[in-house]
């Protein structure tokens, strides 16, 4: 998966992307680092199946919570995983990064690799924009006054407060990429939907039966909660710094490839354990200008991007993690305030 165009798909669309991506492939950025993800993936491999082991060996104990925790970040990290896969940033081949991103996906977290990749790839080609990107969809949060005002049901309700509940509804997150994997099955469109049942169906199985096996009942249930809500926190912490409170684009909106995608996105600065924790997405606007690029190499690949945008006059957002933070959560406040002001300026009952 790339929305990158190619070069002469570039050329046609416009002639700043090609230049940049010339020198950006000149400088040597976009080879592949088999060894960087050899190393990689033996870790978050070593992780997970570690955790696994200590929580069967701990057995029915209060500790537990503590390894929910750390389960919670061997889930994000494998996720993480399998979104390089989806980029092609691991394997050249497709058969086979879709075979271990099923794995990855599919049977070791629960997250349908087909319907994900759909969705993201819907995301890097119009990020931030109204009608075509999926994650600023008003499906629970509203990202814009004109999605506020036309707001109906629950995102309506949810709106006026939201910049207050967003972490709150980050818990369910885990659960949520869950449900919305199993839906995706029902959808003709969705590639291989048996096997990705099969193994969705067997990670569920398999998670629960480990559980419930070495767990009794209320401490499983604490578990799965920790565990869940832990997970769908790290996602967002993940992905939502990196385009929420950047501008939101419509129809009328008419960018070309590069500033398409530099103006929706913002870096987060920060060393090598950021680039860690968040698998490389705070450098998300060299990410989203080269999506194949391997996560190692985003850092090399920055300073040629600003440069290059700075020459041409392209706003370059970046600045630290809780930065982001506050932009995102100020944006959510913003665009919430239309449904505030409604619900004052409504008369109170019996008058």
């Amino acid at each position: 998966m790339s929305a990158a165009p190619s070069s002469s798909a570039a050329a046609r669309r416009g002639s700043d992307y090609a230049r940049l991506s010339r020198r950006v492939a000149e400088a040597g950025p976009l080879d592949r680092r088999p060894g960087y993800y050899t190393a990689r993936i033996g870790l978050v491999a070593a992780l997970f199946a570690g955790t696994w082991a200590a929580f069967a060996a701990i057995g029915d104990s209060w500790w537990q919570l503590g390894l929910a925790v750390l389960l919670a970040i061997a889930f994000a990290q494998v996720t993480l995983l399998a979104h390089d896969l989806a980029h092609g940033q691991i394997a050249r081949s497709r058969r086979v990064a879709r075979i271990a991103g099923l794995i990855a996906g599919n049977l070791a977290v629960g997250l349908s690799y087909g319907w994900w990749m759909d969705k993201h790839t819907r995301h890097h080609a119009n990020p931030n924009h109204e009608e075509h990107d999926p994650d600023v969809a008003p499906d629970i949060l509203i990202w814009s006054r004109r999605q506020a005002e036309a707001s109906r049901g629950l995102p309506r309700f949810i709106g006026r407060r939201q910049a207050w509940l967003f972490f709150p509804l980050l818990t369910l997150e885990g659960v949520n990429l869950k449900v919305s994997s199993f839906r995706a099955l029902r959808r003709p469109s969705l590639k291989h939907r048996g096997i990705e049942g099969l193994l969705l169906s067997a990670h569920v199985l398999a998670y629960l039966t480990a559980v419930l096996l070495v767990l009794p009942l209320p401490k499983a249930l604490l578990f799965l909660a920790v565990h869940q809500a832990c997970y769908g926190v790290y996602l967002g912490c993940t992905f939502a710094p990196n385009h929420k409170g950047m501008p939101v684009l419509t129809a009328g909106d008419e960018l070309d490839f590069l500033r398409r995608q530099v103006l929706t996105s913002r870096n987060v600065r920060g060393g090598r354990l950021l680039d860690t924790a968040l698998g490389g997405l705070n450098l998300q606007i060299e990410h989203h200008l080269f999506p194949s690029m391997p996560t190692a190499n985003l850092r090399r690949a920055r300073p040629i991007v600003r440069e290059y945008c700075a020459s041409l006059g392209i706003g370059y957002a970046e600045c630290g993690l809780l930065e982001s933070w506050r932009q995102a959560l100020t944006h959510l406040h913003e665009v919430g305030e239309p449904l505030r002001r409604v619900s004052s300026s409504r008369p109170a009952p019996g008058r």
